[in-house]
């Protein structure tokens, strides 16, 4: 008899055993079918100054954790490939060499799409992204990642709008003179947690001709104060490219629950970010961690307004999405936390392009 109940034993764990596994084949045949099917874009990728030349090729640069490589094997749909320029003390001859630098990644990310033209293009606008994206290539979009990048200069903001600019950061590590940062710098001579109590005079004329220009004014790496008044200041919705929550994790970097219902006013977006430190306490972070602070925005703004980033190339990547390489299993974690596949069109494109072209909207004046 014992022999008899062993056998049955075995064969119902078996069965259960397989139907356990047959279910999770199906979860994740879905989620490629799903991952196939949306645009995917990952809204802050860093690149270096020597991007797209002979030391640093886009296509499969061994170190990159985003090359057209590994964009292309783990379905990645497109990017912002970012202008970023540290902060430095603010001099004339620091402004100049930061806007040298800027312009300098510029021609990086329009050669990337001049070298491989069958595989890249550079999207201007939402409408242009959507069309590359059809044609089936990699898009590449451009964010510029600290104000400090345009000096005192209003004009030259018009020429980063002429040269592909989407977004542009406000603020960086340390104030700057746009307005506070969420992570003073003493090295800078930062005195104290803020400089400006948010944004400068400079730094509203700043918001007013983003909205102008049909860039959008990105709130992550600023102070809270900073953030709600460019936010209400904003015509267009603002968009914060990589931050996490302070639901989940409290981090200087992340948004607080004020942040998130001002951000939902506005219109705009925050896209979860996949870095290690803003997501949890000590250690490698997970693809599940970074989708509990997706899951904790939502609940507080709704689907309409979260999407994800990498920060590849700036500190970025947790286990399991470390690399372009790896981006289905974001999906797939969607997928398994019961998203269907219109809520996951809105994380991984369909928000950030709506409030793209929300941005050119308000620019020609309707």
């Amino acid at each position: 008899m014992q022999s008899i109940l062993r056998v049955v034993l075995f064969i119902a764990v078996g069965a259960v055993t397989s139907a356990t596994l047959q279910a999770a084949d199906d979860v994740e045949g879905s989620a490629r079918a799903i991952h196939d099917r949306v645009f995917t874009i990952d809204t802050h990728s860093d690149i270096d100054l020597n991007f797209a030349t002979s030391e640093y090729m886009p296509a499969n640069h061994a170190d990159a954790q985003a090359t057209l490589d590994n964009m292309e094997l783990g379905g990645l749909g497109g990017a912002f490939f970012i202008v970023y320029v540290g902060q430095a003390q603010r001099t004339p001859e620091n402004y100049l060499k930061a806007r040298a630098d800027a312009l300098a990644k510029f021609d990086a990310i329009h050669r990337m799409a001049a070298l491989y033209p069958d595989r890249v293009g550079l999207a201007t606008t939402a409408a242009e992204a959507r069309a590359i994206h059809a044609a089936g290539k990699r898009v590449a979009m451009i964010g510029i990642e600290n104000g400090f990048v345009m000096g005192k200069d209003l004009s030259v903001l018009a020429d980063f709008r002429a040269r592909g600019a989407r977004y542009m950061t406000l603020v960086h590590n340390g104030h700057n003179d746009l307005g506070d940062s969420a992570q003073p710098r003493n090295e800078l001579g930062d005195a104290g947690p803020a400089e400006h109590d948010g944004l400068s005079p400079l730094g509203e004329q700043v918001v007013a001709e983003l909205n102008r220009l049909g860039i959008l004014v990105d709130i992550s790496h600023v102070s809270k104060q900073t953030m709600l008044e460019a936010t209400k200041l904003s015509k267009a919705p603002v968009i914060a490219s990589h931050s996490s929550v302070n639901g989940v994790f409290v981090h200087p970097r992340n948004m607080d629950d004020e942040q998130l219902a001002a951000l939902k006013e506005n219109g705009g977006v925050i896209q979860l970010v996949a870095f290690n430190t803003y997501l949890k306490q000590g250690g490698k972070a997970t693809v599940s961690e970074l989708v509990d602070h997706l899951d904790y925005a939502v609940g507080k703004v709704g689907i309409d307004h979260v999407g994800i980033s990498s920060d590849f190339g700036g500190g970025g990547g947790i286990t399991g999405w470390n690399n372009a390489g790896e981006t289905f299993n974001v999906t797939l974690e969607l997928v398994k936390r019961g998203y269907s596949e219109v809520d996951i069109g809105k994380i991984w494109s369909g928000n950030v392009l709506r409030i793209l072209e929300q941005a050119e909207q308000v620019a020609a004046g309707r």
